[in-house]
């Protein structure tokens, strides 16, 4: 039995990718949520408990006492025992590989400019230009996947890893209203609207936790101007 250590559902993008995946794919795990507290330190302190990096999101394999501790190796974890996880075809698997290592890798400017806070709207003032080559840039991989292996994925029919890690972006582009292509958008939806992306979302709006650090990114390069959080 697998436990999976994430944190705060409205800010945690890295925990939501191995989170989202292990839904879809209905691979059973207990979900232990451990919110940020006093910011990256106290965290910090609290996580190395049970992540050997003490960051999150940190899988447990309790029959074999080994913990995973990265998104990306977790992902790896679960192919070798899972099928799915990657697509099966050899080169839609090669392009999803890329794509999602791309994902771990890059992207900067959305990750500082446009930072995971699922519960609120935010009005950018304006675009850099780092930001508008990412948008940009997801636009391009997008549609290259989903036309190249048919969709509505993006290598193919089923839903595998390369979307699990492209699911954060899904909750930036509603959150601060990213100008996507009309595909793009599309393929947004098409995330937003999965079970478990719903359930995940809903718990998010429910949580009470505020962390001063993630509200101040969310909002460094805007105005807010929806909270739909519950309290």
């Amino acid at each position: 039995m697998f436990d999976l250590y994430i944190a705060n559902k409205n800010y945690s993008s890295w925990s939501l990718r191995p989170w989202v995946l292990m839904k879809v794919m209905e691979i059973p795990f207990n979900e232990h949520l451990m919110p940020f507290e006093g910011g990256f330190g106290a965290s910090h302190d609290v996580y190395t408990r049970f992540s050997p990096s003490g960051l999150v999101p940190c899988l447990v394999d309790r029959e074999s006492d080994l913990a995973v501790w990265d998104s990306l190796a977790i992902v790896e974890y679960l192919a070798e025992q899972h099928a799915n996880v990657w697509p099966s075809d050899k080169t839609a698997r090669a392009w999803a590989r890329s794509a999602t290592a791309e994902m771990h890798s890059g992207f900067g400017a959305l990750r500082d400019e446009c930072s995971m806070n699922c519960g609120v709207r935010v009005a950018l003032n304006g675009l850099s230009a780092n930001l508008k080559a990412d948008v940009n840039r997801l636009d391009a991989l997008w549609q290259q996947g989903i036309e190249r292996f048919g969709g509505p994925f993006l290598a193919g029919e089923h839903f595998s890893a390369v979307d699990a890690f492209y699911v954060p972006v899904a909750f930036r582009v509603q959150t601060f209203k990213l100008p996507v292509s009309e595909k793009s958008q599309a393929y947004v939806e098409r995330l937003l609207a999965l079970p478990a992306m719903q359930a995940w979302y809903q718990a998010a709006l429910e949580e009470t936790w505020r962390e001063p650090m993630h509200e101040a990114e969310t909002l460094k390069n805007g105005t807010l101007e929806v909270d739909y959080r519950t309290s």
